[in-house]
């Protein structure tokens, strides 16, 4: 259900093609529902019902190099909006829970240079220090396998999932470490960073993941947590792990800042970057 090009209670059928679909730098956190149902322009915001007429979803995306539905449409799912909107009603803001890890998706790769034999979950690449998963005792190296329980496929889906978490939960992660099983229980911090992708701050940036972060020393930037393979992003010469400290001779701390600066649509962006402790200035057009 939708409102494509003002038609008003549009209707379309389709079935579910996937689920936890994540990767698609759309949003920070990812975790969609994966339709053929035709959503167009004027859909997002709209109603992903079930043939029982159950609200199973809320249709957010397309995939559409044309500009046009072709069948590749994505839904944010019902249960996940339920837990922000229920947030945001009681406490007017979204109070997103924080693991303290940094990782990656597992892969035959990793799998094979760290000698696991597990290719499913997510690897832990960083530990936090003071965060609750340190203090639970997980260490780089560690895979996570598991969510209370349930079956952990990648690690886009652990970020959603501890992200619809309020902070102060307990949650109980089941690790391989040495090949061995392994349960612990974590108490979730909260996270006070955003995220975003960074196609929708400025084209040029296409390809890479924003959030919030800092530098060893406290200095506060934005970090860049992914960057795709032969993106506009990885073209220009970004790296993941880079930290973004100032744009065009202006000191930016925060993705809010980030924004402000390009506001104005610069047609050449100099992004002044941290890269381990190196300073470099990076132009995109």
């Amino acid at each position: 259900m939708g409102n494509p090009f003002g038609l008003g209670q549009t209707a379309t059928s389709g079935i579910i093609s996937a689920l936890g679909r994540s990767g698609l730098n759309l949003e920070g956190l990812e975790n969609f529902i994966q339709t053929d149902a035709s959503i167009n322009r004027g859909n997002s915001g709209g109603a992903l019902l079930n043939l029982n007429g159950e609200l199973i979803g809320i249709n957010t995306a397309i995939l559409a190099p044309g500009g046009g539905s072709i069948g590749i449409g994505f839904a944010i799912p019902s249960n996940m909006a339920k837990t922000l909107a229920q947030q945001l009603i009681q406490f007017g803001e979204v109070k997103r829970g924080l693991l303290g890890i940094k990782g990656m998706e597992m892969s035959a790769d990793i799998a094979k240079a760290f000698n696991i034999n597990v290719q499913r979950g997510a690897f832990v690449s960083e530990v936090l220090p003071n965060s609750g998963s340190a203090k639970a005792g997980i260490k780089s190296g560690d895979v996570i396998v598991s969510l209370n329980d349930k079956p952990l496929s990648s690690f886009a889906e652990l970020r959603s999932r501890i992200a619809t978490t309020e902070p102060g939960a307990k949650v109980k992660l089941g690790l391989i470490r040495d090949g061995k099983p392994l349960n612990v229980e974590v108490t979730l911090d909260k996270s006070t960073s955003s995220s975003a992708s960074a196609e929708l701050i400025a084209p040029a940036l296409q390809g890479a993941t924003l959030s919030d972060g800092q530098l060893k020393d406290g200095t506060k930037g934005i970090s860049i947590d992914t960057v795709e393979k032969s993106s506009p992003a990885a073209q220009a010469g970004l790296h993941q792990d880079d930290v973004i400290i100032g744009v065009n001779r202006t000191r930016v701390q925060s993705i809010a800042e980030l924004r402000k600066v390009l506001e104005s649509k610069p047609t050449v962006i100099a992004l002044q970057i941290m890269r381990g402790n190196e300073s470099i200035y990076i132009l995109l057009r």
